[in-house]
């Protein structure tokens, strides 16, 4: 994707599209500008969402240019959440900035993949613990965020046959993410939100080995159970499982 026009525009002050108050040289605190101001941001999180999505399925690959006025049309949005989307998805280390051109998406190095594993493990080994633990505390009444996992379970096993893998990464990100939910932590769901696109973009460059599915199975038993040591043992060993897949699914590792 091209366009020098955007990419200057990209390149002023405040990231994508030039700071607060763009083109009108500060902030303007009249009543229209605030009343407009949440369905803006509904506006940017649909924006941001799609985007995300089509870097995860690779419509945008990695070290493609992002232009924000080809891009706003292709969402058929205005320039002005679509601006604020790419920044939003710079945070998240989706996006990254090219100097005086805007934006592309991020190639992802080994060191990349090394890193994101090093701080997902833990992570996603103690959510699972968490979860397990809140179950057991609940019994003998069942939380209804086991329904929403057993729900992502069974949709990640009928998404297995999708030649495409779209739906496949989709429902075993949404897995991962149930998990963090069920936990009842509000500050590892935060943490774990900043992790989830590059997370999604991972999933969706590596395979899907299909033992890799029966552990989510396991790990669902486990959480299911209460049982918060097996179900933090299961989470280990599929994230371990999960680094040697991506390692060996993008840099050829034996």
């Amino acid at each position: 994707m091209t366009g020098s026009s955007a990419g200057r525009e990209r390149a002023r002050p405040g990231g994508p599209g030039g700071g607060p108050g763009h083109g009108s040289g500060g902030e303007r605190p009249d009543g229209a500008e605030r009343a407009g101001a949440p369905e803006r941001t509904s506006l940017s999180v649909r924006a941001r969402d799609a985007i995300r999505q089509r870097i995860a399925d690779r419509t945008y690959p990695q070290g493609a240019r992002l232009v924000e006025r080809e891009v706003a049309e292709e969402l058929r949005m205005s320039r002005v959440p679509v601006r604020e989307a790419l920044r939003a998805l710079v945070g998240e280390g989706l996006l990254e900035l090219l100097p005086h051109s805007g934006v592309r998406v991020r190639r992802l190095d080994r060191a990349d993949v090394e890193h994101l594993y090093e701080v997902w493990e833990p992570l996603a080994v103690q959510a699972s613990r968490l979860a397990a633990r809140r179950v057991a505390r609940s019994a003998p009444v069942e939380p209804p965020g086991v329904t929403a996992l057993r729900a992502s379970l069974d949709r990640a096993e009928q998404a297995a046959s999708d030649p495409e893998g779209a739906r496949e990464v989709a429902a075993h990100t949404a897995f991962h993410e149930d998990i963090v939910a069920l936990s009842g932590n509000p500050m590892l769901a935060r943490t774990m939100e900043r992790l989830g696109g590059q997370l999604r973009l991972l999933f969706g460059m590596r395979e899907e080995p299909e033992h890799m599915r029966a552990q989510h199975a396991v790990m669902f038993r486990y959480i299911a159970q209460g049982d918060e040591e097996s179900a933090a043992a299961s989470t280990l060993l599929h994230v371990r499982d999960s680094r040697t897949v991506a390692l060996r699914s993008l840099f050829d590792d034996a």
